[in-house]
């Protein structure tokens, strides 16, 4: 099949030549052809050098992402069943597939979707112009591989609310592809039982990518006094609960996210964990002033970095809330911090935390370093872009 060519600039394309999926607006030196916004397009570099084949879209600075190296590959149904077959049998050997991503986008060389699994239910994100032509038949490919491992999909919720749409021109949308059905699912993960809202709940419904950072927690958390900051619906509170603490308070600002995480303790049965509602950022120097200690804290924020250009007030911010939880935690005791930022490196974040722990006049003693669980698959190439979870847990002295 022809397509039209996009000709890179002299020197241009260094993301792509570097094994990356994006080639940006202002690389392009010119179109030979007619495209679609939308549609597959050829790029080639300024020398003609076939460089792949990707889906093209005007309104984005990111103009063509690349789904194949190869100039010659046929774009159809048999090249996205191997690529959902690959990503599967990934997941099966390196994660519990109950619940957990099928496809992480780029990582997956699927650039511009997101499929989550929570049991018998997908949820789909579809951020990319491109992806909204194949999205269907992506959906539907993947539940005929899960088919064969005699998984049976009940329904597929379509989860399109972030800002990233408006960048390609698309509107915002949720609902179901196919039949409706009881978006509420119960999964269970690390020997925890979860009530997920699919269709109301953060993201996808959970934070699947903390999988492995909730299972690291509990073995901390046995006979401990436990405090578990931004807790959104209890998931490290549950986990520090499961594993025989003391006692573990869970607080978050939502009140829909508590009133679940009260729900998710009733699911389990435990009577060691209680959820408060409260402003984590201005609670914290109360609770310091009032000379609250823990034998573990940890502290799970939102993302203060949604856009490059906040990150100055994001590091102050993290700085802050690190810097006052780091003085809740007893002698001796655990911290646990971490940030989901793309834009808060790893870099900066450590810098960060060596600057609280100054300020806090606390020593650290590194426990471990974690990133977010593999079925979140961190493609070098693609730097912040799916290396984005930061994860340390801390012994202060």
């Amino acid at each position: 099949m022809s397509y039209a060519k996009i000709i890179l600039k002299k020197g241009e394309g260094r993301m792509m030549k570097s094994g990356g999926s994006w080639v940006f607006d202002n690389e392009i030196d010119n179109v030979e052809g007619d495209y679609e916004n939308g549609g597959l397009v050829e790029v080639h570099d300024f020398d003609g050098y076939p460089m792949g084949i990707g889906y093209i879209n005007d309104k984005s600075k990111i103009r063509v992402r690349i789904l194949t190296r190869d100039i010659d590959k046929e774009i159809d149904r048999a090249f996205f069943e191997k690529k959902l077959r690959t990503a599967w049998d990934y997941r099966k050997r390196v994660i519990d597939t109950s619940s957990c991503r099928l496809v992480f986008g780029e990582a997956d060389f699927l650039p511009g979707i997101t499929i989550d699994k929570y049991e018998d239910v997908l949820v789909v994100e579809s951020l990319t112009l491109g992806m909204e032509n194949f999205k269907n038949e992506i959906v539907e490919i993947l539940k005929g591989i899960l088919a064969e491992d005699g998984i049976r999909i009940r329904g597929v919720y379509e989860r399109d609310d972030a800002g990233e749409r408006k960048k390609e021109g698309l509107e915002k949308y949720d609902g179901f592809i196919g039949d409706e059905f009881d978006t509420n699912v119960e999964i269970t993960e690390n020997g925890v039982k979860y009530f997920v809202d699919v269709k109301r709940g953060q993201k996808t419904g959970f934070f699947l990518d903390q999988k492995l950072n909730r299972k690291a927690i509990q073995g901390l958390a046995k006979d401990a006094e436990v405090l578990d900051l931004f807790t959104h619906t209890g998931s490290f509170a549950l986990n520090a609960a499961y594993a025989g603490a003391k006692h573990v308070t869970g607080i978050d600002a939502s009140e829909y996210a508590i009133e679940t995480a009260r729900k998710n303790a009733e699911l389990n049965g435990f009577s060691n964990v209680n959820f408060d509602i409260a402003d984590i950022v201005e609670l914290l120097p109360e609770m310091v002033k009032a000379g609250k200690q823990y034998d573990l804290l940890i502290l799970d924020p939102p993302a203060f970095a949604k856009e490059k250009q906040h990150l100055k007030n994001a590091i102050n911010g993290y700085r802050e809330i690190n810097k006052n939880a780091m003085k809740l935690v007893k002698k001796s005791g655990y911290f646990a911090t971490c940030s989901c930022s793309h834009f808060m490196t790893r870099e900066l974040f450590e810098k960060m935390i060596v600057e609280a722990s100054k300020q806090a006049h606390v020593h650290l003693r590194q426990v471990e370093a974690r990133a977010q669980a593999p079925d979140h698959p961190i493609l070098w190439t693609m730097g912040e872009n799916s290396y984005y979870l930061k994860f340390y847990v801390f012994q202060l002295y």
